[in-house]
C-alpha cells in the first residue's frame, strides 16, 4: 500500500440531485462521498425518484460535519444526527434536513451507488 491524498475540491464524481449532490472521491480501493443536502432535501423525494425504491437501500456508516439530518427506519425508528456524530444506517429508511443550514456529511459506506439509478 502506499499514501493516498484526495480533496474533496476535486472529486472523481459529483452526482447532483434535487437540492443536493453527493462528490466522490475514489481512494484506497473505495468510494467515499461527501453529501451536502440543502435545507427541504428530503430522500423520498429528492434522490427515490432515480433509487426506483421505496425506501433508501444503501447502508451508510456517516461522519456528520454540518447541519441535523433526521432518519426514519421502516420499523418507525427514529433519531437525529448532529454535527460532530457518526451514525451506521442500516438499508431501509428516508431522511431529511431540518432546520435552514445545509447537512454536509461524509460517507464510507453506501457512496459508491448512492443516487445512481
Amino acid at each position: 500500500m502506499t499514501v493516498e491524498q484526495r480533496d474533496f475540491a476535486a472529486p472523481d464524481e459529483v452526482r447532483e440531485f434535487g437540492l443536493g449532490k453527493a462528490e466522490i472521491v475514489k481512494m484506497a480501493g473505495s468510494d467515499i462521498g461527501r453529501l451536502v443536502l440543502h435545507p427541504g432535501w428530503r430522500w423520498s423525494e429528492h434522490v427515490k425518484p432515480i433509487a426506483g425504491t421505496e425506501w433508501c437501500e444503501a447502508p451508510h456508516f456517516q461522519y456528520h460535519v454540518a447541519g441535523t439530518l433526521h432518519i426514519q427506519m421502516t420499523d418507525g425508528t427514529e433519531v437525529e444526527a448532529t454535527p460532530g456524530q457518526v451514525t451506521s444506517v442500516p438499508a431501509g429508511h428516508d431522511a431529511w434536513v431540518v432546520g435552514d443550514e445545509d447537512v454536509i456529511l461524509i460517507d464510507w459506506w453506501g457512496a459508491s451507488h448512492y443516487a445512481k439509478p
